[in-house]
This record gives C-alpha cells, sequence and structure tokens, in this order.
C-alpha cells in the first residue's frame, strides 16, 4: 500500500467551518489564541516561549510539510481563523497518526470544533487511507473529551499523574479510533445502533 501524500493540503468545507492551509499570514492571528487561558491551560507549558518570529516561521513552513497535515480552523460565516487540526508523528509501520487541535474563544460553542475534528478524520481515513488515529489529552479537559467521544474515539488507556499543572499532578486519557470504526459511522456513533462506542 502507497504512503499517504501529506504534501497535499486539501481545504476542506462543512457548514461551520472551513479547513484550510496555513500561511506564515496566519500567525498574528494564532498568536492571539494562544494567549488564551484555557488554551494554555489544556495545550502546552506555560514556559513555553513562542516569538512572532517563531510563529511566522512555523505557520509559514506548514505548507511544505512532506509528513504531516496541519490545516486552519476557519468560521465559515464570518472567515475568521479560531483555531488549528493536526495530523502528525507519522508511523508508517502503523499507518497510523496522532491527532491535534485546538480552538480558540471565537470558536467555541458553535459545533465548529466537532465538525473540523470529523472533517480531519474524514480526509485522514478515506484520501490518506490511515489505519488508526490516536490522542492524548488532559483528563480534566471535559470539553474536548466530549467531542472525541461524540465523533467515535474510544478510551484506551490513562497515565496517571503525567504532569503538575494548576497546583496539582494531572491524568492524561489516551484514545483512538480505527479506520474500520470510521467506516461504519463516519463520525456520528450515537446514530449507529450497532457500535460500541455509541452515546
Amino acid at each position: 500500500m502507497n504512503p499517504p501524500d501529506f504534501s497535499l493540503k486539501p481545504v476542506l468545507t462543512g457548514q461551520r467551518t472551513v479547513l484550510r492551509p496555513f500561511t506564515e499570514d496566519d500567525a498574528s492571528e494564532i498568536a492571539k489564541i494562544l494567549e488564551d487561558p484555557d488554551v494554555i491551560r489544556f495545550t502546552f507549558e506555560p514556559s513555553t516561549m513562542l516569538t512572532a518570529e517563531r510563529l511566522r516561521s512555523w505557520y509559514g513552513s506548514r505548507g511544505g510539510q512532506t509528513d504531516r497535515l496541519d490545516l486552519a480552523v476557519t468560521d465559515r460565516a464570518t472567515g475568521e481563523l479560531v483555531g488549528e487540526v493536526v495530523l502528525h508523528d507519522w508511523n508508517p509501520a502503523g499507518r497510523s497518526c496522532t491527532f491535534r487541535t485546538l480552538i480558540g474563544p471565537h470558536g467555541r460553542g458553535k459545533g465548529i470544533g466537532t465538525e473540523a475534528t470529523r472533517l480531519i478524520l474524514g480526509h485522514g481515513f478515506e484520501q490518506l487511507r490511515l489505519h488508526r488515529i490516536s490522542l492524548e489529552l488532559y483528563r480534566h479537559n471535559h470539553r474536548a473529551r466530549r467531542v472525541y467521544d461524540k465523533v467515535g474515539f474510544v478510551e484506551e488507556g490513562v497515565r496517571r499523574q503525567t504532569q503538575f499543572r494548576d497546583g496539582q499532578w494531572r491524568d492524561e486519557t489516551l484514545m483512538a479510533i480505527l479506520a474500520d470504526e470510521w467506516a461504519v459511522h463516519r463520525g456520528h456513533p450515537a446514530t449507529d445502533p450497532l457500535s460500541s462506542t455509541a452515546r
């Protein structure tokens, strides 16, 4: 089986969101999103130094990556950049990737994060022919967990007390979704009466 072609950066359109390739000009909006307290709490260490120059270099180079897919999440109604979705850590032996996302405050509560997740999972399984997509999240990140349950990720385990954050030790939950699971429900397990992941 041929390896997936991550060099192709698609535009994926849903009812609420459009996923598109990043440009260097997106760095300033991403910088604002990265200042949001919830983004800091659930995605990276507060000590991480992200300068404007680093962000411009990073997002300006996403289009040239051949081993991962980074897409900007935009609000379809306004065109505003509200976050990102990423497939990375490509594992050829397992035909698998790790999924990561962040949604800023202007993209929350609208169903944008859920739709963006379904769109990139669909691309990963149906176009890139991935076998498995996994993720890790802090166990206390209940908003993200609701999204991942809703689109069909299955909990596989917990790493206990992996980081000291907000004055206490935090656990990480490990989740994944497989290609044959996606083929059955396509990100809507609750509508599949035979699915063990239906909620």
